[in-house]
């Protein structure tokens, strides 16, 4: 649930002009830096020069975000344009100019007769002196209508609220003790929802009215209220109609009338405690056993120092080396992952979360989140030391530039760690079956994780890529934080759980779309699925007999549509990405396998309204030709217009190319229903609620290639049977020390523009 927060045209200029403005050029750059920084985000101070550099062009006429009116030319966002890859492949290899570093910028042209929205690259950077269109494939347009909300619109709609309130407030005081009107502590909120309307060109907003109290998600007030705000004008913003404990009202009038009148059946929602909220973290009980949980629990440790290298945005650990950034608008996104030197993937990237919801209440049914509309990447806050990353992470700020006046600083949004996953990597214990063994051996299991969160008003995402020693990668996703909760009715049952006495938990599919750009030992690639099949067949050596075994199924993906897995249906069970002109020892092709871990189900029926929002979720997995044109499978602009996207997933599959020996991409759909239940109160836990997938080694290395590392064990008796001497080998020092953190908590928790 959402909270309030506080194709252009250029008129009268050549189309030259349009297309390129160039100033002073700018010099190269002293330093070399790491090539991983091809794919860095944008610095605050490249964030700076961007904004300036646009605001300064005056066939722009722009405006500063904050303040003034809807009906303005503004920025809206700067992020790092990546590179092509064709350009990043010849420079990372030494066969190339280091590409042209340039930004994406995004403007709202609302101060024209035909207002739009308009992408430009802006570049070179650091110092900017041009700027160029950019488009989507086909040469959609972007209507105005589909921007994301800004902060000074969520304050224009808060303002209209409140006014159109007014008539309502005896009302609610009396059934909440809450109010609008010059409150101060006993404040009314509202949380929105999305999308803002039926079909393309509407901005109607349900709003879910709330008691501003701690975990506030969880204490809708029973009022709904549709207000259009689709004129640039506030001033003819309206309500359009209510919906109060189960009724619908036309009117707000209406609805003061009925309640002046005492026809309408009160909700009266009884006085929030001041101490042990329902929706707050406040411990309250005790466990049965007894057993303490006033003092610290296990913590990880780093004995002899950090097994990791941090350079700019390049990570390296073990046999892997990566690059990676913080999008503004859709998070986490990988580069360049290689292991022992050998491109795995080009792009490893979040792209896009969704959850559709159900209810009996106007806003329940109307939920349809699309987060990259709420510019999910920009939503990374403070990550707490020893909660949300162990004491002995490495934590790392990010700068946005998004609805803001300058770069906004992020403190703490990523971190990096090592983590014992409490599991061997690898482990035998041979047993010698008279009491002893002839050896044992084992490999501790540990994994590298970069993490951030998304906090996207009422939900929180854990998004990790974590590193396994064995050639192993794992992108996963875990959910928490707040149900997206709307006001009990017994109609509403049948979409949810009762979770408090005025509160329904409502039912929820989430989806997680990901990027996965492939280069298994070289960029020309081909796609399988293998699984097994029986063959009922002569026992060879018992006459008469007969044998059911199973034999290994394979089945070529020639072309798009034939990779393209649908959701609802079991997918293979080995989906496996090789080179076939590349071999391992062994005579196999090298070759890469995806693992899905999910339990997602469609959200809509194929084709239905919102559905061409969101293609993309009609596949556990889609295999396409890659091509620049295709760079995301959503938009930031899909929120609030899913009825004509600029961007359809469907259309990238739709011209089914071959795929045989290409430079391919797979599109991953991961997800799970959810069902809320009492045990959400106060919010949704981690475990059960993560999905993801793996990229695992299939025959691309001729053995494991984890050999590589000096962390096993392995004990040998010396006098077997017997076994009271033992030979114990290990390549690291004997004991691993002290494992303590000394430093006190601390935590900051603010992101102020820089």
């Amino acid at each position: 649930m959402r909270r309030r927060q506080r194709r252009m045209w250029l008129l009268g200029l050549p189309w030259a002009l349009a297309l390129l403005v160039t100033m002073a050029s700018s010099g190269p750059s002293a330093d070399a830096p790491d090539p991983a920084s091809i794919f860095a985000d944008l610095s605050p101070e490249e964030l700076g020069a961007v904004r300036t550099f646009l605001m300064g062009r005056p066939e722009l006429g722009l405006s500063p975000s904050q303040g003034g009116a809807l009906a303005k030319n503004s920025l809206f966002l700067v992020e790092l344009l990546p590179p092509k890859k064709r350009s990043a492949l010849r420079f990372l290899e030494h066969v190339g100019a280091r590409p042209r570093r340039e930004a994406r910028a995004i403007i709202f042209f609302g101060a024209q007769a035909e207002p739009n929205i308009t992408e430009l690259a802006v570049g070179p950077l650091p110092r900017p002196s041009s700027y160029r269109l950019l488009g989507f494939k086909g040469g959609r347009a972007v209507p105005f209508s589909a921007r994301p909300m800004t902060r000074l619109e969520y304050e224009l709609l808060y303002e209209a609220l409140v006014a159109a309130m007014a008539p309502l407030e005896p009302l609610l005081r009396e059934a909440t003790g809450f109010g609008f009107q010059n409150c101060s502590e006993r404040c009314l909120t509202f949380s929105d929802i999305a999308p803002r309307g039926l079909g393309p060109g509407e901005r109607r907003t349900w709003l879910v009215i709330q008691r501003f109290v701690e975990g506030y998600f969880l204490h809708p007030a029973g009022l709904e209220v549709l207000l259009d705000h689709q004129d640039p004008d506030p001033r003819r913003w309206a309500v359009r109609q209510l919906w109060y404990n189960g009724r619908y009202f036309g009117s707000v009038r209406e609805l003061a009338e009925s309640h002046a009148r005492g026809t309408l059946p009160l909700a009266r929602l009884p006085e929030p405690p001041a101490r042990h909220l329902f929706s707050s973290y406040e411990p309250r009980g005790r466990f049965a056993s007894g057993t303490p949980t006033e003092v610290h629990g296990a913590k990880v440790c780093e004995p002899q120092g950090r097994r990791y290298r941090l350079r700019g945005n390049r990570l390296e650990y073990g046999g892997w080396s990566l690059a990676f950034r913080l999008r503004s608008s859709a998070g986490l996104q990988l580069f360049d992952v290689r292991f022992g030197g050998e491109r795995v993937a080009y792009e490893l990237s979040v792209q896009e979360a969704i959850a559709f919801y159900g209810g009996h209440s106007p806003a329940a049914m109307q939920t349809k989140y699309m987060d990259a509309g709420w510019a999910m990447g920009a939503s990374s806050y403070e990550l707490a030391r020893g909660v949300d990353c162990p004491e002995t992470a490495t934590f790392l700020d990010a700068h946005h530039l998004l609805d803001a006046d300058g770069p906004v600083r992020f403190r703490h949004a990523l971190c990096v760690f090592e983590l014992p996953t409490g599991v061997p990597l690898r482990r035998h214990f041979d047993n010698d079956f008279q009491g002893g063994f002839h050896f044992y051996a084992g490999l501790e299991g540990r994994a590298l994780v970069l993490r951030t969160t998304s906090t996207v008003y009422n939900y929180d995402y854990i998004w990790d890529f974590l590193l396994y020693p064995n050639g192993v990668l794992e992108a996963k996703v875990h959910a928490t934080g707040y149900i997206h909760a709307t006001f009990y009715t017994p109609e509403g049952r049948r979409y949810g759980s009762r979770v408090h006495s005025h509160l329904l938990g409502n039912i929820h599919t989430h989806l997680v779309h990901y990027k996965v750009d492939l280069d298994v030992a070289g960029s020309g690639n081909s796609f399988e699925t293998m699984d097994i099949r029986f063959e009922n067949i002569s026992n060879p050596w018992s006459a008469g007999a007969r044998v059911v075994q199973p034999w290994l199924h394979r089945e070529p993906r020639r072309r798009e549509r034939e990779a393209a897995l649908p959701l609802g249906r079991p997918a293979p069970r080995y989906l496996l990405f090789s080179n076939p002109r590349r071999r391992n020892r062994w005579g196999h092709r090298r070759t890469f396998r995806l693992q899905l871990s999910s339990h997602a189900g469609p959200v809509l029926p194929r084709g239905w309204r919102e559905e061409r929002g969101v293609t993309w979720a009609r596949y556990h997995l889609a295999v396409t030709r890659r091509h620049e044109n295709e760079p995301s499978s959503s938009s930031i602009y899909t929120q609030n217009d899913p009825w004509d996207p600029p961007v359809t997933f469907e259309n990238f599959i739709r011209d089914n190319e071959t795929i045989e020996d290409q430079d391919l991409v797979a599109w991953v759909t991961v997800g799970f229903l959810h069902v809320p239940h009492a045990e959400d109160i106060p919010n949704t836990a981690t475990p059960g609620n993560a999905v993801g997938f793996f990229l695992r080694p299939f025959n691309f290395f001729n053995e494991d290639p984890s050999v590589a590392s000096r962390a096993p064990v392995i004990v040998r008796p010396l006098d077997p049977p017997t076994c009271s001497r033992l030979e114990i080998r290990r390549w690291t020092p004997p004991s691993p020390g002290a494992c303590v953190h000394p430093e006190p908590f601390t935590y900051n928790g603010t992101y102020r523009q820089v």
